[in-house]
């Protein structure tokens, strides 16, 4: 038997009731939220939550018309950072810093208070502005970088005055002043060591005589 070359569209399927579903669907769709850009209000370093300003409007249906609302403030979000094995990777968020909150499917409240697993759900909300989580990084077209590396992998500053650029055989380092602190010991290991040009292992110095006079400057 040969394969009908027509399909009637679901529109033709439901026939009248096609607009019906449609307004289901699309109430339905209104009150899922999944994820929305953010701009960080403020940042609480202690418990490392931030309270977010969604960057979007919302249209709800009120009295058969659409209207456009402003979302509320989000409060308590928790912040998404690069962690595990012991390490975090931290950074100072600020009143501006743009983010993408992503709305968690259940009430995350039990586990955020108690973390671990089998936690069970305060509340049986589902898709919820209650439930997001801030993970700042993204960032709109008046946030761009300027010099952007393409060709290395950096931690930087935004206005560039300080970077640590990974490169496939080097590692640079770049900033107005450099601190390096060892609570035991300093150890630096290199085929060829030089401190403003001059060779750290095998230097000479100046002004050399016998006696219990200081040397000259390094060679």
């Amino acid at each position: 038997m040969d394969t009908p070359s027509y399909t009637p569209s679901l529109q033709t399927r439901l026939g009248d009731s096609f607009s019906q579903w449609t307004a289901a669907f699309r109430a339905f769709a209104r009150g899922l939220r999944v994820a929305m850009p953010g701009v960080i209000q403020s940042f609480n370093a202690t418990q490392q939550t931030a309270i977010v300003q969604l960057a979007l409007t919302d249209q709800v249906l009120q009295a058969g018309a659409l209207v456009t609302i402003t979302l509320p403030e989000l409060v308590d979000v928790p912040v998404v950072l690069p962690r595990g094995g012991g390490f975090t990777l931290t950074m100072p968020l600020s009143l501006g810093d743009e983010c993408l909150v992503v709305f968690g499917d259940m009430d995350i409240g039990a586990w955020w208070q108690s973390g671990g697993v089998g936690n069970n759900q305060i509340h049986l909300r589902r898709h919820s502005l209650a439930d997001g989580f801030c993970i700042p990084g993204p960032w709109s077209q008046p946030r761009v970088l300027s010099n952007y590396s393409t060709s290395s992998a950096q931690l930087r500053s935004e206005d560039g005055t300080v970077v640590v650029d990974v490169a496939g055989s080097q590692i640079t380092l770049t900033a107005p002043t450099v601190t390096v602190a060892g609570s035991s010991a300093v150890n630096i290991t290199g085929g060829h060591c030089s401190i403003d040009g001059r060779t750290f292992l095998t230097h000479t110095h100046s002004g050399v005589s016998s006696g219990s006079g200081d040397s000259g400057p390094v060679v």
